[in-house]
């Protein structure tokens, strides 16, 4: 079936994409991220320097950057001659390491690495998920039916912002009372739409969640219940106990990815299929496969534009030598447009198949929270299809600012009733 031209203001990668000269983009500076589309950019990475040097700017120090799709396979694959102990991200990488290294499991290799996943594939079990999904089912219906019979919302605050944050809330036993704190939290952590928003900020967000959930732990020792952080904190690797820094660390890793990656990705998703009337159409009329879509979904979304490596032992990739010490950023943003790995990767079909998107990584550190996205998104687009005939976006959604995460904090849309789904009992 073929797709429609789309409007390039309804979404990034179909603006006018830049041609600049690479050298002359910072991929470093979040302010990059905040203009016009890149991806003239990346395909001229792809042809040309598969393998690009980003320089120092700023005081910030230079790293090298990934961006054909079987570079960042290889990569994600290869743990003797890269490492994330010392940091998985540009922020913390180009700050000399992070202070989780060894601890959480995104910035731990080895036998412990294989040991905390289990710990956390264990607590986050299919009985536990399978409940959490009928959360997430009842929460999803409930929030867009309310906003398709009073007209319209801004969909990132009031359907986006909620969702992901209440799975992961429920799943770590946070209260009720204290989730819109922690939305803000995260979101100054790791993206802002507020310019005025600096690094130091940042930390102290990162920071000020950290210290909250020390607080939780500390209550949950006085008192376990049944939810994710009693678990762990009644886990042990070797006889030996997680540490309350352990637990702190990975239900701050856990909240930040459980949170982010979704919220922005359901975003983009309105954003998208409130244009692409044929897709929309075939998602309605029960053309393509839920599953299918949600895969396409994500990556067309790629909410998550890099993560990073740290080279341990001198390496060559086409010809350029990698040497230890140095930073190795991996960029899902292009390698989920690469022609080489996805046929007319400009194009968004819901029925893409196969579609082997890097939106949750690959290798050891694939992302341990992927089915609770995957059924965050999947609810969005049963409720849509059950509940509305179409939709659309009625202002301009403003655009967040960072160099990790890319999406949007504000989406303003109008919605149709399907009358007789909306009838239907859920």
């Amino acid at each position: 079936m073929s797709t429609p031209a789309l409007d390039p203001a309804l979404h990034p990668a179909l603006e006018p994409a830049l041609h600049p000269a690479p050298d002359t983009v910072d991929l470093g500076d979040p302010g990059t991220f905040a203009g016009r589309g890149l991806d003239g950019f990346w395909r001229t990475l792809r042809d040309t320097a598969p393998v690009h040097w980003n320089g120092p700017a700023d005081g910030r120090r230079g790293f090298w950057v990934l961006s054909r799709y079987d570079d960042i396979m290889a990569t994600y694959r290869d743990n003797v001659n890269f490492t994330s102990e010392r940091g998985n991200v540009l922020v913390t990488l180009l700050e000399g390491g992070d202070a989780g290294a060894g601890k959480m499991l995104a910035v731990t290799d080895g036998r412990r690495h294989h040991e905390l996943r289990k710990i956390l594939q264990r607590v986050l079990s299919p009985r536990v998920l399978d409940q959490v999904a009928r959360t997430v089912r009842t929460n999803t219906r409930r929030l867009v039916r309310e906003a398709v019979e009073s007209g319209g919302c801004d969909f990132a605050e009031e359907i986006a912002g909620r969702i992901p944050m209440t799975t992961i809330a429920n799943l770590l036993g946070v209260p009720g009372q204290d989730r819109e704190f922690l939305l803000s939290l995260t979101r100054t952590a790791l993206s802002t739409d507020d310019e005025g928003v600096d690094e130091v900020e940042s930390e102290m967000a990162r920071n000020e969640l950290l210290m909250y959930f020390m607080d939780i732990v500390e209550e949950r020792r006085a008192a376990p219940g049944d939810d994710v952080i009693s678990m762990l904190l009644g886990s042990s690797i070797d006889g030996v106990p997680l540490s309350d820094e352990d637990v702190v660390l990975n239900c701050y890793s856990l909240i930040i990815g459980g949170d982010e990656t979704s919220r922005l990705t359901m975003i983009d998703c309105v954003r998208t299929l409130a244009r692409e009337r044929v897709q929309w159409q075939r998602l309605k009329e029960g053309k393509v496969a839920i599953d299918t879509a949600v895969d396409e979904v994500l990556r067309w979304a790629s909410p998550t534009m890099h993560f990073g490596r740290s080279v341990v032992h001198e390496t060559e990739l086409h010809g350029v030598r990698l040497r230890p010490g140095e930073i190795v950023t991996l960029w899902h943003a292009s390698g989920n447009r690469d022609e080489r790995a996805f046929e007319r990767p400009g194009v968004f079909d819901l029925g893409r198949a196969p579609n082997k998107h890097l939106a949750f990584g690959y290798g050891p550190h694939f992302c341990v929270g992927s089915y609770l996205a995957k059924v965050e998104v999947s609810e969005l687009l049963m409720a849509l299809r059950d509940f509305t005939t179409g939709f659309e976006q009625t202002e301009e959604a403003l655009r967040i600012r960072s160099n990790f995460l890319t999406g949007f904090s504000t989406l303003p849309v109008r919605f149709w009733p399907d009358p007789p789904g909306l009838k239907e009992v859920d």
